[in-house]
């Protein structure tokens, strides 16, 4: 059996349910005609490489993409189906433990919930379960497959963990059942690799003996077989092979166009007709490579040049221009500097790596490697990530060195590519919520999967961020630039945490939305504005690497039967706070929560955040907070006797609530802020003292917190207007503990929830490293990141 998993470089509405007209499950579907015209371009595609498969009787990487959009909208176990031809209507279609195409019609159609599955797919699929094994002697081997391969395939791709799934392979390759894997069975497996890194587009003549010398190496005890320990093992620790017998859905696809609708401002021609697609007329532009069609010519249009990986070890090292006709957006020529005329015809290339603008006539001048141009220290080109098994011999021994030190109860997927960098460069992963920022964060991650190789940039709705911090793990000198709020923040650096990665690259911030209090005290502004993203990237490569205190945030709640909101968070990056300022956020939160239209920009949000405030001073529903609670500060008990507070909030650094200080500025004396604070006593894990307190600065990274306390929404109002310099100084310490005898709304980081009566305990847990915008022209005011840890 040969399965195939070269998925596909797509935005959602690209990838298209199965042909409507073959499935009940989708009624939806059928009423939306853009996703009509999605699903003719992706069948188009599926045709280009149909041929190919019928002959070799295999199934296609677009025949099993189309596959598993059925199995998306399917809710039939293979288990139940199993169970249905045990009964007499389906029993007819058995031939031992093996069934004909007929029967094989019969399992798809319940199996995957269609009337009529396309007939090249139920074939292909067919003659991919081929084999010799538990077939009657009497049984044509060409007419029938054998219902336990069957089942067991669709068993994998019903999900499950990656143990689970090797443990199937390896009953299905053990075709005597005897509980190992002998010579035959292992040489059927490198056939399945073979076969698989061919639709990968790899060359394959090169990798026989590689497949051969990874499969001797999972005969860890030198028997000469292959155990289920030992098969097991290697999948986590030897070879992709999760990967290689198409198990893994890792490895994104080439050659297909990433389409998004777009309207022209200027004259565009169409790269396939090359008639003008029309001023303000809609057409089709690929993400990739600019290559850009009218609607109707997208089904003939040519593959996508990009390749995002070097497919040989030919490729591996130097990379060549990637030319595409027209997209000439500057309008001139970098090569001779006169004016590409694109007013009248399609005319010009440009480089889909270095971005170079050049006429026809001066290619031959250019010359064919690319050095990727400006951005070159950010990039990854196709031509420094290759498949793990093209590796030099040297690179597969340091490999497998590194490997013995790995825990192996630890199961973590080999990785399928190896990753290159070209030197003295800085690999930028971008993780992107395009949520974020209203339609802000999608549009950032269409333009960065231009600028950058598009394995850099990971969408983190669909993907997450492990994937992408495991497929950086071991690229030197890499950073991380985080596009969404603060929350999004919080998300990469707790999965930094998890991940535990052996060298922790710098984080940069581009801040989407509103709030990013964080982004602000690392020069990053407070909300993207639509900038070039190209002056933001050489901006960062004038970036410096400072660090930040993150604390780690226990809540104990009392025994009561009143009902308590989930903590959102465990861990402090900017501020926790108690009080008025998490009541006007609670109720801004459930507001936006119920009515997200009236959300929808950054003027109505201030006039709700305003709205809340006025309510909040009027109603005063955190008044005498002081009488509610009790803090400790490194033990020692803070004495609120004599004040009259609605708020505290726990400070990390220098902002909050999009841009208040409430802890404020100082006029500071001679020397930078680490001289201040140590003259202040660094040591000291408590400050109360009034007169001290008025002369100490912030410092993110002094591994301790400064508490403010709040007279009430009017103070908070003043403050953000700067019509008052901060709220009341209480300590600088370095550990918290709150007990509280009531209810109280409280945030951590802009994310508010309703608390029963509680203990919060509040520690330092660890430093990141965070990179820091280059600093104003006219202004040196975050002086305080300087000093050192």
């Amino acid at each position: 059996m040969c399965v195939h998993t070269h998925t596909h470089t797509h935005s959602q509405s690209e990838v298209s349910p199965p042909p409507p007209s073959t499935s009940k499950a989708y009624p939806l579907k059928r009423t939306n005609r853009k996703k009509y015209y999605y699903e003719a371009i992706f069948l188009a595609i599926i045709q280009k490489n149909r041929k190919m498969a019928k002959e070799r009787g295999l199934l296609s990487p677009e025949d099993f993409a189309q596959l598993q959009k059925y199995m998306e909208y399917s809710n039939q176990k293979v288990s139940d189906v199993l169970k249905l031809f045990e009964n007499e209507k389906m029993a007819k279609y058995l031939q031992g433990d093996a069934i004909g195409y007929e029967g094989f019609e019969q399992f798809l159609k319940i199996y995957l919930e269609v009337d009529n599955v396309p007939h090249h797919l139920s074939l292909a699929l067919f003659h991919s379960f081929h084999t010799d094994h538990c077939l009657k002697e009497n049984v044509r081997k060409e007419n029938v497959v054998c219902l336990s391969d069957v089942s067991c395939y669709f068993s994998l791709l019903e999900g499950g963990r990656p143990e689970d799934k090797l443990e199937f392979t390896f009953k299905l390759y053990d075709t005597d059942g005897n509980g190992i894997l002998d010579s035959s069975e292992v040489e059927r497996i490198i056939l399945q690799m073979t076969r698989v890194a061919e639709y990968l587009d790899w060359d394959v003549s090169e990798l026989r003996p590689i497949f051969q010398e990874m499969m001797k190496e999972i005969d860890y005890d030198g028997s000469g077989s292959v155990s289920l320990a030992e098969w097991v093992r290697a999948g986590a620790t030897t070879v992709p092979l999760l990967v290689l017998l198409g198990l893994e859905m890792t490895l994104k696809d080439d050659g297909q166009h990433m389409w998004r609708p777009k309207r022209f401002p200027r004259p565009v021609y169409c790269n396939l007709c090359e008639l003008s697609i029309g001023l303000g007329k809609q057409g089709l532009s690929c993400n990739l490579c600019k290559y850009t069609v009218h609607d109707q010519c997208a089904m003939k249009a040519l593959p996508c040049e990009v390749s995002t990986y070097a497919k040989s070890r030919k490729d591996i090292g130097v990379q060549s221009h990637v030319w595409v006709r027209g997209g000439c957006e500057s309008g001139r020529c970098d090569r001779c500097q006169k004016k590409i005329r694109t007013y009248h015809s399609l005319t010009g290339l440009h480089c889909v790596w270095c971005h170079l603008e050049i006429h026809d006539d001066c290619l031959q001048a250019v010359g064919s490697e690319c050095d990727c141009g400006l951005l070159r220290d950010h990039i990854l080109p196709p031509s420094s990530i290759y498949p793990s098994v093209l590796a030099s011999e040297q690179e597969r021994k340091h490999s497998k060195t590194s490997q013995k030190t790995t825990d192996d109860s630890n199961l973590c997927i080999s990785e399928a590519l190896r990753i290159n960098p070209v030197s003295n460069t800085h690999p930028l992963l971008v993780f992107v919520n395009p949520k974020s920022g209203g339609k802000q964060g999608l549009r950032v991650l269409w333009k960065f999967q231009y600028i950058l190789n598009p394995r850099q940039v990971i969408n983190l709705l669909k993907d997450g961020p492990e994937q992408g911090l495991r497929f950086f793990k071991d690229v030197p000198d890499s950073r991380i630039l985080v596009c969404g709020g603060d929350g999004t923040v919080g998300w990469i650096l707790e999965a930094i945490d998890k991940i535990n990665l052996p060298v922790v690259p710098p984080v940069a911030v581009l801040p989407l939305g509103t709030g990013n209090d964080l982004a602000r005290c690392l020069r990053w502004g407070g909300g993207y504005e639509g900038e070039n993203l190209a002056k933001i990237l050489r901006e960062l490569e004038m970036s410096t690497v400072v660090y930040i205190d993150r604390w780690s945030l226990e809540v104990i709640p009392q025994q009561t039967e009143e009902k308590t909101d989930p903590v959102p968070f465990q861990i402090i990056n900017n501020y926790f706070s108690i009080g008025v300022d998490a009541s006007i956020a609670h109720r801004f939160h459930i507001m936006r929560e119920k009515y997200p239209e009236k959300f929808n920009s950054r003027m109505k949000n201030k006039l709700w955040y305003f709205e809340f405030a006025t309510s909040e001073s009027i109603f005063s529903t955190c008044k005498k907070l002081e009488e509610s609670l009790t803090v400790e500060i490194c033990g020692k008990p803070l004495d609120l006797s004599n004040m009259s507070l609605e708020g505290i909030a726990v400070l990390n650094i220098p902002s909050m609530h999009g841009g208040s200080n409430l802890w404020g500025d100082i006029k500071r004396p001679h020397g930078d802020s680490c001289e201040i604070n140590q003259a202040l006593g660094t040591t000291a894990k408590v400050i109360t003292d009034p007169d001290i307190l008025k002369t100490c600065v912030q410092d993110p990274s002094d591994k301790r917190l400064e508490v403010v306390g709040l007279e009430g929404a009017i103070e908070m109002g003043q403050i953000y207007t700067k019509l008052k310099s901060a709220g009341h100084r209480l300590a600088k310490c370095s550990e918290i503990t709150i007990h509280t005898i009531k209810t109280l709304p409280m945030q951590i980081d802009g994310e508010p929830w309703i608390q029963t009566p509680c203990t919060i305990k509040i520690t330092h847990k660890n430093q990141m490293p965070m990179l820091m915008g280059p600093p104003p022209r006219s202004s040196n005011f975050f002086g305080f990141f300087s000093c050192p840890t």
